[in-house]
């Protein structure tokens, strides 16, 4: 049961366990900097005049350069219905 739960959503983006650790946590750290960046410009707004905007950009490019990732997504859903379907 606990394995499933840790393993269903990776799998489902074409991911093993590791992999999706370390892929949210390449985008969660500079999300977590990107809101500490945007906090620090609220109290003094002549700092990190465009730092939230540029980072928002840079991690959705990155994952738009990513087919690869979302082909494997795909497929995982389309073996998932079908499975699903079978033991229905």
């Amino acid at each position: 049961m606990i394995q499933r739960l840790m393993t269903e959503h990776p799998h489902s983006v074409g991911e093993t366990y590791g992999e999706h650790l370390r892929q949210a946590t390449s985008f969660g750290a500079p999300m977590v900097m990107c809101g500490l960046a945007c906090m620090v410009h609220g109290f003094l707004p002549f700092l990190f005049k465009k730092t939230g905007s540029r980072m928002i950009r840079r991690m959705h490019e990155r994952l738009e350069r990513d087919p690869q990732r979302c082909a494997a997504a795909e497929a995982a859903r389309a073996q998932t219905a079908m499975e699903e379907a079978r033991t229905a």
